[in-house]
């Protein structure tokens, strides 16, 4: 799974959390990996393969130490969301000439002109009533058509848009979805068409988590080949780095307990049932460790003060427009190899200890590290590893790839570093 065409294809079918989620499971489950429960006991066996999903849009993936499940853990944890744009309720909204555009609303921080003039579409979950009102039917959607765009405003109308161009979510980022021949067919568009999709009734639909995406497929481009340009890499490059890494050594025999964490919600802060601020990953490392015959509070404990995580989400490479945007001693480039990221105002997990353990692991892999540190004069963002071990006491450090135009709706990333972070993490499930 560690050829650029690999990372392509996986990008390409997953243009939303929940889609990025089943395609990870589908990988997990042709491995031999079985899908648990949560409501119900789990049997688990040294060696034993498993998965766990969490409300669609988060997965959790373990292989039980060789020797005793009340093993420490080696974790690798990124996230399966991505800032963009979701559907409202009651979403269609009628203009001049029974032209129809959605209502939608920002998710997370996307930089919001690169969505314009580009061709999109709509994807993510549907649920449908069933017999027992607590347990809907969930379904996933997603349509393969360019169905939607958002028009910008001719320069005419603007003349000042070249020189900055403030924009209103509410207004300017309203994508047009086509022309209906009766202003009455406007109202429930989205609904008949997800139920035509879907072979349902749109009657049986009671709700939906639909996004757009930018249905350009993911290219690689460069002198040489070089970069890969896609939507979502930040951070389904770095999900789809740690699977490859566990499915590369899913048969190496470790006394360790190798788990893939992949929340979701880290744009918006993971304050949620499935994101990195909630209980989930504490919950699953006690029933692993539950697991073992005579194991006790204290043997989960001790399981944790042993273990070692590793927080994947992509970095800030260095722009060669902007090179001033960078700390003036640490210019992390694409191509240069993992980054490691460190804020002394603890912004990351990473320290000196934590940053020396990866530091480590890259020479044994045979690759380049490099540095990420904020410039002092600008506050950076925050990611999974702190929110984490705010939870669970972990070793850990926060790493990335260096990545251009992070959260536009197209990023770009070296295949290069691709491949140096899965060897890094395969030599992380491994050591």
């Amino acid at each position: 799974m560690n050829d650029y065409k690999d990372l392509a294809a996986f990008l390409d079918v997953s243009p939303v959390n929940f889609w990025a989620v089943k395609t990870v499971a589908d990988h997990l489950e042709s491995a031999g990996f079985t899908e648990l429960d949560m409501r119900e006991r789990w049997e688990l066996k040294p060696g034993g393969r498993h998965f766990v999903i969490k409300n669609g849009s988060a997965i959790f993936a373990f292989i039980v130490g060789a020797k005793t499940a009340a093993a420490p853990f080696k974790i690798i944890s990124a996230h399966s969301d991505s800032p963009g744009f979701r559907v409202k309720p009651n979403c269609e909204m009628l203009c001049d000439g029974n032209i129809v555009k959605l209502n939608t609303e920002v998710y997370g921080g996307p930089i919001l002109y690169t969505w314009f003039d580009r061709p999109l579409s709509l994807a993510g979950r549907v649920i449908l009533r069933s017999a027992n009102p607590l347990e809907p039917e969930s379904r996933l959607v997603k349509f393969d058509r360019h169905l939607l765009t958002i028009p910008h405003l001719a320069i005419h109308f603007n003349r000042a848009v070249n020189e900055g161009n403030p924009l209103s979510k509410q207004k300017d980022m309203l994508p047009v979805i086509g022309k209906v021949a009766d202003a009455s067919q406007a109202k429930g568009l989205v609904h008949r068409l997800v139920a035509e999709k879907l072979g349902v009734k749109p009657e049986d639909i009671l709700d939906y988590d639909l996004s757009l995406f930018d249905t350009t497929r993911a290219s690689v481009v460069g002198l040489n080949g070089d970069y890969i340009t896609s939507g979502r890499i930040d951070d389904l490059s770095m999900v789809h780095a740690a699977l490859s890494a566990l499915l590369d050594t899913r048969d190496y025999a470790d006394d360790s307990t190798r788990v893939m964490a992949i929340f979701d919600n880290e744009e918006t802060g993971s304050g949620t049932k499935q994101g990195a601020a909630s209980p989930m990953l504490d919950y699953i490392l006690r029933r692993i460790v539950a697991s073992a015959p005579g194991a006790t509070d204290e043997d989960y404990i001790r399981a944790v003060a042993s273990s070692f995580m590793i927080s994947a989400d992509d970095a800030h490479g260095v722009h060669p427009n902007y090179p001033e945007k960078q700390d003036p001693t640490n210019h992390p480039t694409l191509g240069g190899g993992p980054v490691i990221k460190i804020n002394a105002n603890c912004k990351y997990m990473t320290d000196a200890e934590s940053a020396a353990v990866f530091r480590t692991l890259c020479e044994k892999a045979g690759v380049p590290y490099q540095y990420f540190v904020n410039h002092s004069d600008v506050a950076g963002g925050s990611t999974l590893g702190n929110i984490l071990t705010s939870q669970i006491p972990l070793r850990g450090v926060d790493v990335g790839a260096a990545i251009w135009a992070m959260h536009s709706v197209r990023e770009t990333a070296s295949l290069a570093d691709h491949a140096s972070m899965i060897a890094a993490f395969s030599e992380f499930y491994k050591v």
